[in-house]
């Protein structure tokens, strides 16, 4: 797909490390002019190619006063047309001992910050009459699993949102849709993987026998990204080596 994304501009959140940073540089290799958004302190730009079609927010997107900076990096190049919330945090807990400040930051990471973010730039995308929002959601967004209460509600209210998304946008030629990885090789998942059970069973499960890298979702981002995913739209697209279809 060389070229998917010339003369378009996306904006990626959580860019510094994993997924994040994987789209976004695939996003760049494919023609698009990427505005990069993470934390302060995070090595954005050491990790991402010098280059004039790259733009580095440092910002907490949970911030509603940040909003502004981010959305605003995009004035110079007449606004955004690809929106990737990747931006996203596991703080695990069952029902029993998830507190209600872990439950409200999870929330404000996974769920509200793509919500403030949609909204802001679909005016945008409005206008333009072209628009793709990209949420990262998970295997959990359809099932739920032990001791990750917050989570696992996040991602299935990321599923709903872009449903939401899907339908209020459609008429304005702007589609919504949600990735599904399963275990990826990312810093967040680097203190599951540190236990063998967990890991072994991830490559047990996907029939692929391995656990997938963070390019393994660059790929699909590119084709929602593109123009070629046009009748695709509310969708959730499950990113497993085939764990999930296996019993």
């Amino acid at each position: 797909m060389s070229g998917a994304l010339d003369n378009r501009v996306a904006l990626v959140t959580g860019a510094a490390s994993g997924i994040g940073l994987a789209i976004s540089r695939r996003f760049l290799d494919e023609g698009a002019r990427v505005i990069a958004v993470d934390m302060q302190g995070s090595p954005l730009e050491r990790e991402l190619p010098k280059t004039d079609a790259l733009r580095s927010v440092y910002a907490d997107v949970t911030a509603i006063e940040s909003l502004a900076e981010i959305v605003g990096a995009a004035e110079p190049w007449g606004g955004i047309d690809i929106l990737v919330n990747n931006a996203g945090i596991c703080l695990p807990g069952s029902i029993f001992d998830q507190s209600d400040e872990s439950w409200t930051r999870t929330f404000d990471v996974n769920v509200t910050a793509p919500f403030r973010l949609s909204r802001a730039v679909a005016p945008m995308m409005r206008d333009k009459k072209w628009g793709r929002i990209i949420n990262l959601g998970s295997i959990m967004s359809d099932f739920g699993g032990p001791s990750l209460c917050a989570y696992g509600a996040s991602k299935h209210a990321i599923a709903g949102l872009t449903k939401s998304l899907a339908v209020d946008l459609g008429p304005y030629g702007i589609t919504a849709n949600y990735l599904q990885p399963s275990a990826i090789w990312t810093g967040m998942s680097r203190g599951f993987m540190d236990d063998p059970v967990f890991r072994d069973y991830w490559e047990g499960k996907a029939p692929v026998g391995y656990i997938g890298e963070p390019a393994d979702v660059a790929g699909p981002a590119l084709f929602l990204a593109s123009d070629e995913s046009r009748f695709v739209n509310g969708m959730g697209w499950r990113i497993c080596g085939g764990a999930m279809a296996r019993f």
